[in-house]
């Protein structure tokens, strides 16, 4: 029996990796396939799958969760997205346009190097979320998340994420939570549970919904040790490494949240279906 070939990309952004599809834009993208390349196991393995698709005249990036679910946005997934299309030759360097789920959002590719996101203008949610009793926020970055503050570094290290946080009340698509310490001014350490995945190494949004609720509790507390300033940069350390973030929301609450950080392509290849087909669609 002649095996069917899946060509891919794999790559990351501070470790939250991705297997990227560049030609499956006309083939249905099930939840089954996407499984089964997620799985460490008997897959490729990864936190989700991107695939290249078009919107009009720009890109747009189709992303899925491990799970299979489809999401919103992804912070990482997007630096990597447009690395691939820069490093192919599909799209030159410098400001593109990828179209989201959450909207179109702008991206600012070096021929090398970081690459910067515009995330959109987030949103403090209403909801009063509580995790282990402690109160947490409720931030949307184009999808939900709940940051919940930690009091030290080592109660962030000691926290036990291999199964979902308990929500109580949960938001109503779900949510990604964020547990976050302040190791500085501006300068912050997470960890995450990410909704459809589980706990990653970094998540984009997640990094950008926890400086967006910090800032928000300093401005309320009147302790931001910037304010007044033009410093806007936070500093995030994630598991797998250290993220920027840029917001002004001080001065102006609708203002876009930028990300900035790394984008690697690490392999390529052809993943060979089994006999189970079923999962091309």
């Amino acid at each position: 029996m002649t095996r069917v070939g899946v060509r891919f990309l794999k790559g990351h952004g501070t470790e939250n990796d991705f297997v990227l599809l560049p030609d499956l834009a006309e083939a249905a993208l099930t939840p089954e396939l996407v499984r089964a390349l997620c799985d460490r196991r008997a897959g490729i393995g990864a936190d989700g799958v991107l695939r290249v698709g078009r919107d009009g005249a720009d890109w747009f990036m189709d992303y899925r969760n491990a799970d299979g679910s489809l999401a919103e946005m992804c912070g990482n997934g997007a630096r990597v997205f447009a690395r691939y299309l820069v490093d192919s030759g599909r799209a030159e360097a410098g400001e593109l346009t990828l179209g989201t789920r959450a909207g179109p959002r702008r991206v600012r590719v070096p021929a090398r190097g970081d690459v910067t996101v515009d995330m959109g203008p987030p949103r403090l949610l209403d909801a009063r979320p509580v995790v282990g009793g402690v109160p947490g926020a409720a931030v949307s970055m184009g999808n939900p998340h709940v940051v919940v503050p930690v009091a030290t570094a080592a109660e962030l290290a000691a926290l036990e994420l291999t199964r979902p946080p308990d929500v109580v009340p949960p938001l109503p698509t779900g949510q990604n939570v964020e547990f976050v310490v302040r190791l500085g001014p501006r300068h912050l350490q997470l960890r995450v549970h990410e909704r459809g995945v589980g706990e990653t190494r970094s998540c984009g949004t997640g990094v950008c919904a926890a400086v967006v609720a910090t800032s928000d509790a300093d401005e309320t507390a009147g302790t931001d040790e910037t304010a007044g300033t033009d410093d806007t940069e936070w500093t995030v350390d994630v598991p797998g490494g250290r993220l920027r973030v840029a917001w002004n929301g001080a001065a102006d609450p609708a203002a876009v949240v930028w990300l900035t950080g790394p984008a690697v392509l690490v392999a390529a290849g052809e993943w060979l279906v089994g006999d189970d087909r079923s999962v091309l669609g």
